[in-house]
């Protein structure tokens, strides 16, 4: 293919490896020279096509929460705690809250493993563009793991709503999140309830806009798409009834359980698959999506200017259908494509033919991405490393040049957390911001500085044995260090650390090689004047590795 833009050509590999991934390990960039950058860019959009190292499958296949179902990450480690709390109801407050803390506790493996295999795929992972696209939609259609139920969730959101859409078509990516728990929990549309209906009550007691709401200003139309008031209250009374299944206490008539026999319907086997029940429900599928039509508002609604009759979940599914062909949609997207792949004020000629493209095809994110980068913006000089790494580029990109083994993740997405961007803790739906001036000031840099100097001298305990949750004997693939005695005691600890062990310190001349050699004649000279021990750490540091 031609070249566009004027980049010069040295730089090119760098520029694609920085922003299709999340930066060049040593021998990267040659590879990439040698192959040639459009192979490297056809194959990064077709990541089916490559290989993915059998010790990684088998990293990423140890974390068995990650491959649960929400139903069966329900059973497993939430209705333990409901259990916890019957079994201690009465109890002193200090007895209660150990009851519930133990098995909180050994929850936390969830969160866990889903930040562990995140962090892992995107350090060794040779998909590169499927990596930063699952960052980058996960952070588009955020959830907070802290709130409630999403601790359990949340992993499994980004591996099954997320993960299998991110360059597909954004409808499926939409509809997926639009029905996981994690979405339906965190934005409260799994209490949006047509007011005064049949389900009304307690805490299904009426209309829930939030989602709603987030649902046409972040995820698809934006705040400026035109839309209204009106138009968000009318989405909001189309998808009542979207959510998860009350809890049996909670439901009249003979299938009611007794109070304090608290079980969400969802969670528990059905015979055989199937959608409706002869009651005229959507029973849960494996996800845990539930319609409830009791709770559905079956009235005609008017959205968008387009009638809609009284049809239960199709309702829904026809809205989302609307929301992902609007141009505005197309607009909204293609700037925010735009904005993480070439700059933080993107140009508007290449928006406008992203959005374009976006409509053409009936909204394939392959394609659009592959507009993006065939265009002369793209490969313009003006747009070459100017994007500031937020801290979760900055981290995985700082390990993976400095190309060192990892067993310890918790030195890394601790460093994210004092930057503050830690890994599915973003409490606000609109995401983490990718622009320079939410991440650049004095405190975060010089945290960075501590880190790239802790990375690169060595003493950064990534290749020590972590400090790890138990399954309490269920199995789980690492070795446990928190246990039960015989099942009823407290949670006590047993670990003991190997002995320390000082990580291999990273070659600050290979680094300069794998990474291009992009350094100012400043920067040389400060590396070149520090103390040899010292190389590394100024690479790492140097304001040109800051940026992308």
């Amino acid at each position: 293919m031609r070249e566009v833009g004027d980049l010069p050509g040295q730089y090119r590999a760098v520029h694609a490896l920085n922003r299709l991934g999340f930066g060049p390990r040593p021998g990267d960039v040659a590879r990439l020279n040698d192959q040639g950058i459009d192979r490297y860019i056809h194959e990064q959009l077709h990541p089916e096509s490559i290989p993915i190292p059998e010790g990684l499958v088998g990293q990423v296949a140890s974390y068995r929460t990650l491959h649960m179902t929400p139903m069966a990450l329900f059973r497993e480690f939430q209705l333990p705690v409901m259990q916890a709390r019957r079994e201690n109801r009465g109890a002193d407050p200090a007895t209660l809250k150990t009851a519930v803390k133990d098995e909180r506790v050994r929850a936390r493996i969830v969160m866990r493993e889903a930040v562990e295999a995140r962090l892992l795929r995107a350090i060794q992972g040779p998909r590169q563009l499927q990596e930063v696209m699952t960052a980058f939609w996960f952070n588009h259609f955020n959830v907070f793991a802290a709130k409630g139920l999403d601790n359990i969730w949340t992993g499994s959101f980004e591996e099954t709503a997320i993960r299998p859409h991110t360059l597909g078509r954004f409808r499926a990516l939409l509809g997926a999140t639009a029905r996981h728990p994690a979405m339906l929990f965190y934005l409260d549309n799994w209490q949006n309830s047509a007011p005064h209906g049949a389900g009304s009550r307690g805490k299904f007691e009426g209309l829930n806009e939030n989602y709603a709401r987030e649902l046409m200003e972040l995820h698809t139309m934006g705040v400026n798409g035109g839309y209204t008031q009106q138009d968000v209250i009318a989405l909001a009374h189309i998808l009542t009834g979207w959510g998860l299944p009350k809890a049996r206490a909670e439901q009249s008539g003979p299938g009611a359980r007794p109070p304090g026999q608290v079980r969400f319907a969802p969670f528990q086997r059905f015979p055989r698959p199937r959608w409706l029940n002869p009651e005229g429900r959507v029973a849960a599928d494996p996800s845990g999506f539930y319609f409830d039509a009791s709770r559905h508002d079956f009235g005609p609604k008017i959205f968008l200017g387009r009638h809609f009759a009284g049809s239960g979940i199709q309702e829904g599914e026809d809205a989302l259908d609307m929301l992902a062909r609007h141009p505005a949609t197309a607009h909204h997207l293609s700037y925010q494509l735009a904005q993480y792949f070439v700059a933080d004020d993107p140009p508007k000629p290449l928006v406008e033919r992203m959005a374009l493209r976006f409509l053409e095809t009936d909204g394939e994110i392959r394609e659009v991405l592959a507009a993006i980068f065939a265009s002369p913006e793209f490969w313009d000089r003006r747009y070459y490393a100017v994007k500031f790494k937020s801290p979760y580029e900055y981290i995985v990109s700082s390990v993976r040049a400095a190309n060192v083994a990892v067993r310890n993740y918790r030195p890394l997405y601790g460093t994210m957390q004092l930057l503050g961007m830690p890994l599915y803790g973003c409490q606000t739906p609109n995401g983490y911001s990718n622009t320079r001036d939410a991440w650049l000031n004095p405190d975060a840099m010089m945290t960075r500085l501590s880190f790239a100097t802790a990375l690169g001298s060595g003493n950064l305990p990534l290749d020590r044995p972590p400090f790890e949750e138990d399954e309490s004997a269920r199995g789980a693939p690492v070795r446990p260090v928190v246990s039960r005695n015989g099942g009823a005691d407290r949670v006590k600890i047993n670990y003991q650390p190997e002995k320390p062990s000082r990580m291999a310190a990273p070659d600050a001349t290979v680094l300069v090689q794998g990474l291009g050699g992009p350094f100012s004649a400043s920067t040389r000279a400060a590396i070149e004047a520090a103390p040899a021990p010292l190389h590394a750490a100024l690479v790492l540091g140097s304001p040109e590795f800051m940026m992308r």
